[in-house]
């Protein structure tokens, strides 16, 4: 997710922003990290079709996986994209952003046959695919953005009349691609909840740890939503006011606490998401 938002962040934010970032090591880093842990997830679903401990998978079993399971073919995809979106981020070369942008999309789409969604069948299950993908997608681009963010708040130069101004814009530019995000959210969020759980599943939430963990994800949405309102609607301003007067280090202090926040907050949702990818939905009745 942060490989396709930092290269989407770099795309839509306003010109000279992507230049105040480390994003060629933000990218590079989170390339290797993902290409790690992405062979160790290829073990650990060869080692549980097998029925076998972790360190008892063999080659043959792990080609079987690869060869003859949706998400096997879409771990070689992601492993490709992987690969394509290290070489668009090393090599100065036109366009490379945009690559990286849309390679780290194909990134983030594969993880959706990874969760129940890839597991539906007929329309219904390639609704639930499609809403799956793009709520990936939504999460990553709000993600990456809010790692950039924080980053130019936390920046050395944080308190330069430029860096300010260069944050203020950022902030700006990104309140409407903010509201399209959470609105693809919302919606394909509710989609995929109505599929997996359904109206009668619902009075079952509070009492299995899929839908306690559903609801604490849901939560620490909002509470994000909350952050990301009192970001736009009262530290940007705020941050405007004391860029033109001169006096801008308390409005930066507190929207570094507020992004770091949020940020803080997206990462234990995205905790929760994996978590809930290993554990039967609950029932519709």
């Amino acid at each position: 997710m942060l490989c396709f938002g930092a290269a989407a962040f770099a795309l839509h934010a306003p010109r000279g922003t992507a230049d105040a970032l480390p994003l060629r090591g933000l990218l590079v880093a989170s390339i290797m990290s993902g290409l790690i842990l992405s062979l160790v997830g290829l073990a650990v679903l060869s080692a549980g079709m097998a029925g076998v401990g972790i360190g008892e998978v063999d080659r043959a079993t792990v080609a079987s996986v690869i060869e003859n399971t949706a998400a096997g073919t879409a771990w070689m995809v992601r492993m490709a994209a992987f690969v394509g979106l290290l070489a668009a981020s090393i090599l100065r070369v036109g366009m490379a952003r945009m690559a990286a942008a849309l390679l780290g999309g194909v990134v983030v789409a594969t993880l959706a046959w990874g969760g129940h969604g890839a597991a539906g069948d007929g329309a219904a299950g390639w609704v639930h695919l499609v809403a799956d993908v793009l709520h990936l997608l939504a999460a990553g681009t709000w993600l990456g953005a809010l790692v950039a963010l924080t980053l130019l708040a936390f920046g050395p130069s944080r308190t330069g009349a430029a860096h300010v101004d260069l944050l203020h814009r950022a902030l700006r530019g990104f309140s409407t691609t903010g509201t399209l995000v959470v609105a693809v959210i919302v919606i394909t969020g509710a989609a995929s909840g109505w599929l997996l759980v359904g109206p009668g599943g619902v009075p079952l939430l509070g009492t299995t740890l899929y839908g306690r963990l559903l609801l604490a994800k849901i939560g620490l949405f909002v509470v994000m939503l909350v952050f990301a309102w009192g970001n736009r609607y009262r530290l940007t301003p705020a941050l405007d006011r004391a860029r033109r007067e001169g006096d801008a280090p308390g409005a930066i202090a507190a929207l570094r606490w507020s992004l770091a926040s949020e940020t803080a907050c997206a990462v234990v949702v995205l905790a929760l998401v994996a978590w809930l990818g290993t554990i039967e939905p609950i029932a519709r009745s």
